[in-house]
């Protein structure tokens, strides 16, 4: 009697995605040593590792590294202490407060935050306001507008029911609207640390003389193509570290929803 291995599709997709991984490395590793434009303007894995220890060896690598964040995490920061609030007013009862506002702030959301980046300059000069404003405003719209669906999608009757049994309004925002509110505010919050990473090669090109972005544009005019990849890279995985630490304390917060029948 043969027996006969089955392959789970979870072991299947998993081998997929390390394959993957591991193909496109070598696709970049082997892509520049065909020689012509690939040599040129990429650089190999191998090479941005080497230049990534030179630079952190010489200490620039972590000096621009604090300035980064301290400018994303300031921009983040802010954008969610004004985005919180003002999602739960938008999305609760203030209806008319609602409709005066709600159709100003889709449309500032539709602005291009690059076509902005003049008038930043002219309100708070090239100092490190400037480059907060920058990332406070791309973070702002996608926390501001997942907090307003997150509060809207609240089912009724989690609310009345809370209100029949006499809770008052703190125990009850605290207890049921915040709770039910929360995946919309992580989404939100996922969503908002990803587009500051990206603003802030932009926001640092302006008038600044460190960070990583300014490594990247410093590169760029210098044509040194294997710290400039160097540079992304960092500022690409610094996106993804963040990223990963908001899911993880999703689902450290928002366990009880794997319980639920429908979730």
């Amino acid at each position: 009697m043969s027996t006969r291995k089955t392959v789970s599709p979870w072991c299947l997709a998993s081998w997929l995605d390390r394959s993957s991984i591991l193909l496109f490395f070598a696709l970049w590793e082997l892509a520049p040593k065909a020689g012509g434009l690939l040599e040129t303007f990429i650089a190999p894995p191998s090479v941005v590792v080497r230049t990534l220890w030179d630079l952190l060896l010489s200490g620039e690598l972590l000096g621009h590294l604090a300035v980064s964040l301290g400018r994303a995490t300031t921009g983040f920061v802010v954008a969610t202490l004004v985005a919180l609030p003002l999602g739960f007013l938008l999305g609760g009862n203030f209806k008319s407060f609602e409709r005066i506002v709600n159709p100003v702030l889709r449309f500032l959301g539709q602005v291009n935050p690059f076509s902005l980046s003049p008038l930043f300059i002219m309100l708070f000069g090239i100092s490190e306001l400037s480059k907060w404003a920058m990332i406070f405003w791309v973070c702002i719209w996608p926390i501001l507008f997942n907090t307003i669906t997150g509060v809207k999608g609240i089912d009724p009757f989690l609310v009345k029911s809370a209100r029949s049994m006499g809770i008052g309004l703190p125990t009850l925002f605290w207890k049921v609207i915040l709770p039910a509110a929360s995946p919309g505010i992580f989404t939100g919050l996922k969503m908002g640390s990803g587009t500051a990473f990206f603003m802030l090669i932009a926001a640092e090109m302006i008038g600044a003389s460190s960070g990583l972005g300014w490594l990247v544009w410093n590169a760029q005019i210098n044509f040194q193509i294997p710290k400039l990849f160097a540079a992304t890279a960092v500022i690409s995985v610094l996106g993804m570290i963040l990223n990963t630490l908001l899911v993880m304390a999703e689902k450290r917060l928002l366990g009880w929803r794997v319980s639920l029948p429908n979730s």
